[in-house]
């Protein structure tokens, strides 16, 4: 799998709020693409709530523990927001390897 993400973002009419639809792997060497998008929607407006679709995405457990992480402390690493405005962050983690809602295994 290359290092490339396919990204789609989506900012509502009303400006209450940006979607960013992550797909491909999210690694160390390439999250810095996501958080630099998650900073300009953040700057759009004053509380605007941002979300993070990582439901498509690989991601490597480092790097979903760090987004998290900002989604908990509601800032961006000092690296990609240098003033660290307060950012409303949520994160839609991609579901564990191997499992999926659809299917249920019996004992």
């Amino acid at each position: 799998m290359s290092g490339k993400l396919k990204v789609t973002v989506r900012v509502d009419l009303e400006c209450s709020s940006a979607h960013i639809d992550v797909r491909g792997q999210v690694d160390e060497r390439n999250v810095l693409a996501v958080y630099s998008l998650a900073q300009r929607a953040n700057s759009l407006a004053p509380g605007l709530e941002v979300a993070i679709d990582l439901k498509h995405a690989s991601v490597d457990a480092a790097v979903l523990w760090h987004l998290q992480a900002c989604a908990v402390s509601g800032f961006l690493p000092e690296y990609a927001d240098p003033l660290q405005a307060e950012c409303r962050l949520t994160i839609l983690a991609p579901e564990p390897q191997g499992e999926r809602a659809d299917v249920v295994l019996a004992a």
